[in-house]
């Protein structure tokens, strides 16, 4: 990174420090998940170096449409949205991944004061970085490691600016209904007083369309998934037979929610951090859900949370929307 726009990177031993907190919550969450009746992991784990090269490689995908289509409608409508974005705010974008949308964004957007990618993987975030800052050099691009579904905090030089949230990718189907309300009042109280939101959202659609999206033909999905477990082989000192678990996408009308499980093929035991847990043939680890949007069935929840839509963008089949939203308490 140039000088004047790098993160300092952290002394050792505060970085040993702070992969020492990570480890102990990652270990925490997945013996309490595998520890319930229903077992479950978090889908925020899936992200390591590898998962997020695996996810790099599922938008590639012919029949996963919701990053090509997000991508088209950003292309088609970024100078539009750049419009609604105040001078000198600040772009922050939870779950930034690649950020590959957002240069679509940055194209337009010419009187930035900074860009703050947050994600919670680490090496693939600051890569990400480095290069957004060699290909922006007039752009203070500052990486935020943190888990977004939790509190956290803008880099003081950055609060008293217009604060821009990008939330694409549709990321907020990951929680359910609780906590997708949750999380938008969280964006709220960070956008305060004069802030907007820019959010992805997967509509509900074919479940043919969905159960193709997310169990792909060439099983790049199922490694995505399945790389969990050899994360927590890795990781975890566990001893995880991944060759014994299957990759399972489940789609529930009711819910209007795709379902994505991992599968134990026989009766096995695994240890994890010196901990046993049993598997029964045919037990599920649930370790995603990806609800599905109406478009007013969502103005009505992002109300309640506080946010005014102000537009919206879809594709021509209606697979896909992108909103923007403003506090509600700014009109009064």
């Amino acid at each position: 990174m140039n000088e004047a726009h790098c993160v300092p990177h952290p002394s050792n031993d505060s970085a040993t420090a702070r992969s020492g907190q990570v480890d102990a919550t990652f270990r925490r969450d997945v013996l309490t998940g595998l520890g319930q009746l229903h077992k479950q992991l978090p889908c925020k784990y899936f992200y390591d170096l590898r998962g997020s090269q695996l996810f790099d490689q599922i938008c590639d995908l012919d029949e996963y449409y919701l990053t090509r289509t997000e991508t088209q409608i950003m292309s088609d409508s970024a100078k539009e949205i750049a419009q609604h974005f105040p001078r000198d705010s600040v772009l922050v974008e939870y779950g930034s991944g690649s950020s590959t949308k957002t240069r679509l964004l940055l194209q337009e957007l010419r009187d930035l004061r900074a860009y703050l990618p947050v994600d919670i993987s680490e090496a693939h975030l600051l890569q990400t970085a480095k290069q957004l800052d060699a290909d922006y050099p007039q752009l203070h691009v500052q990486p935020i490691v943190a888990d977004f579904t939790a509190p956290f905090d803008l880099p003081a030089a950055y609060r008293d600016a217009p604060t821009m949230v990008y939330f694409p990718g549709s990321t907020l189907g990951n929680l359910e209904p609780q906590s997708a309300s949750r999380l938008l009042r969280q964006i709220a109280q960070q956008c305060q007083p004069n802030g907007k939101l820019l959010i992805g959202l997967d509509l509900d659609k074919d479940p043919t369309v969905l159960q193709a999206a997310y169990d792909d033909a060439k099983g790049v999905t199922a490694a995505f998934n399945l790389n969990l477990l050899q994360r927590i082989n890795k990781e975890l000192d566990a001893d995880f037979d991944v060759e014994q678990y299957r990759h399972r996408a489940i789609y529930k009308r009711a819910q209007a929610r795709v379902e994505i499980y991992i599968e134990s093929l026989r009766d096995q035991t695994v240890n994890i951090s010196g901990t046993r847990f049993s598997f029964r043939r045919g037990e599920y680890i649930l370790t995603e859900y990806s609800h599905k949007y109406g478009i007013e069935s969502f103005r009505s929840m992002a109300g309640e949370a506080g946010w005014k839509v102000d537009a919206v963008w879809t594709d021509a089949k209606q697979f896909f929307a992108v909103m923007l939203m403003t506090l509600a308490t700014n009109d009064k």
